[in-house]
């Protein structure tokens, strides 16, 4: 089995991109697009997978290409009217994805613990959350910009993400 993007033949694996489609990558295509840090170099190889006949091929360089901000090979690109509009639903809701940093400007992510900074006062809760605790397993609200949510002293509640370091 070989990397559908680059052709690479070491470290393949399937890699589901949304539900219900996926594509053989190897593990510098995956790694950079699971990261985000895309490197233009690695991904000249979209000039040839943005011709595949397989959909999810080509979904996929279409997304990558975009993010890359490659519109010249997007803009040549011919895709199906239900693949445009998976290729288009991915991007955006990649650009409207939520991304909370902490003190040090390390992302938190879903599943991240995290260490409390200060002593914070719970509201409504009475109690006070204490510097040097570590909270597990957060998650990342959508409705709430720059905070977090976990459980501390067995109370779920919103953290900011500023008195917080990822542990």
């Amino acid at each position: 089995m070989q990397c559908q993007l680059c052709s690479s033949e070491e470290n393949v694996t399937e890699y589901e991109f949304a539900p219900n489609h996926s594509v053989a990558l190897c593990a510098t295509c995956k790694s950079q697009i699971e990261s985000g840090e895309l490197d233009e170099t690695h991904f000249n190889c979209l000039n040839d997978s943005m011709w595949s006949e397989d959909s999810d091929v080509k979904v996929l360089s279409y997304i990558l290409l975009s993010k890359l901000g490659r519109a010249d090979l997007t803009d040549m690109m011919y895709l199906e009217e239900e693949e445009e509009k998976l290729a288009q639903s991915l991007l955006e809701a990649d650009a409207n994805k939520v991304v909370v940093k902490d003190a040090n400007g390390v992302e938190l992510k879903a599943g991240d613990s995290v260490v409390i900074l200060k002593d914070l006062d719970v509201k409504g809760a009475g109690f006070t959350a204490k510097r040097g605790t570590t909270v597990r397993n957060i998650s990342i609200p959508q409705d709430v910009e720059g905070h977090i949510e976990g459980r501390v002293n067995g109370t779920k509640i919103y953290l900011k993400a500023e008195f917080l370091k990822k542990a």
